[in-house]
């Protein structure tokens, strides 16, 4: 009998999904039937979501296995008191591979101090601001999930001296890391470049909070692809008003589309990226939603699968 799998994200996104889950089902040995039409929700065997899709409560979906998200994040369904079906969060080489690609591009921009030179285009010839070596330059990478960890891992190789933070103790071949609160309050004074990877949770609310920023190194930067509200937006904008703060590149805000009038928009102590650090992308991701469902049917354990107690 046909496994049945409930498009239940966006519809806008089934013409690109479509094909890309059809191949992925078929190549994994999954036979399936895949529809974005509403059926009836007893029927349903696994649930691929996204926010602002069809589905609101779960309740209905008393055959469903699994809810499989479609994105890395998962705070916005990980709260719904309807949901009891396992959940899993989309962890895949594509969204990896963009995410670490934008993390380099900018720590490597603001290393080298390239926007002095692409800025500044004013006939002064600025030989003085000559970057430190990599090997001299520490970057914190906060948060070593699978994103964390390939992100800290390249900027390793590149040269950089990397540590990294977790809220639980980690472990990084040739990369130190640190854990807790008292492991952010040793590793910040150093961290002359900061980049954000850890969800959005109670507990990473406002992480860089005014006194966290204030430990931070003077002409610090951060680099923020992982949440808007990991970082306490007032508190930034003093620390980047007082020059305590060098630069924020962000790509991520607590409201999104960013506001027009919001002041990040206009702060010259401010890059603001549309959420583009990365994407799930159907052709390398559709194998990881493939996989899990053949793993349900298998009777072997889903991965990434959520921890609704930590959030993520």
């Amino acid at each position: 009998m046909n496994v049945r799998v409930f498009f239940a994200a966006p519809p806008r996104m089934w013409p690109a999904w479509r094909g890309p889950l059809e191949r992925a089902l078929a190549a994994a040995g999954v036979e399936a039937v895949l529809s974005a039409e509403a059926p009836d929700p007893a029927a349903v065997d696994y649930i691929v979501f996204a926010p602002g899709g069809v589905i609101e409560d779960f309740r209905p979906y008393t055959s469903a296995r699994a809810v499989l998200n479609l994105w890395a994040g998962v705070e916005a369904i990980v709260g719904n008191e309807t949901l009891t079906q396992p959940l899993c969060r989309m962890v895949d080489p594509g969204l990896t591979e963009g995410m670490v690609d934008y993390v380099a591009a900018h720590v490597l921009r603001h290393h080298v101090g390239l926007d002095a030179h692409i800025l500044g285009q004013d006939g002064v010839w600025r030989h003085a601001a000559v970057p430190p070596l990599a090997r001299d330059r520490h970057v914190a990478v906060l948060g070593l999930g699978a994103l964390g960890r390939a992100a800290a891992e390249a900027l390793r190789g590149l040269g950089f001296a990397v540590e990294g933070w977790a809220r639980s103790a980690r472990d990084l071949d040739g990369i130190v890391t640190h854990a807790g609160a008292d492991g952010l309050a040793a590793l910040l004074p150093r961290a002359e470049i900061v980049v954000l990877l850890l969800p959005h949770t109670s507990e990473t609310e406002n992480l860089l909070d005014a006194r966290r920023l204030a430990l931070l190194p003077r002409g610090a930067v951060i680099v923020n692809p992982g949440r808007g509200a990991l970082i306490d937006d007032a508190a930034l904008l003093d620390a980047l008003d007082r020059g305590h703060i060098g630069h924020a590149t962000l790509d991520v805000f607590r409201t999104e589309p960013l506001p027009p009038a919001h002041p990040f928009w206009a702060h010259p102590g401010v890059t603001v990226t549309p959420h583009i650090a990365s994407e799930t992308r159907p052709e390398t991701s559709a194998p990881v939603i493939a996989e899990n469902i053949r793993r349900g049917e298998a009777g072997e354990p889903f991965l990434h699968l959520v921890d609704r107690a930590r959030g993520y």
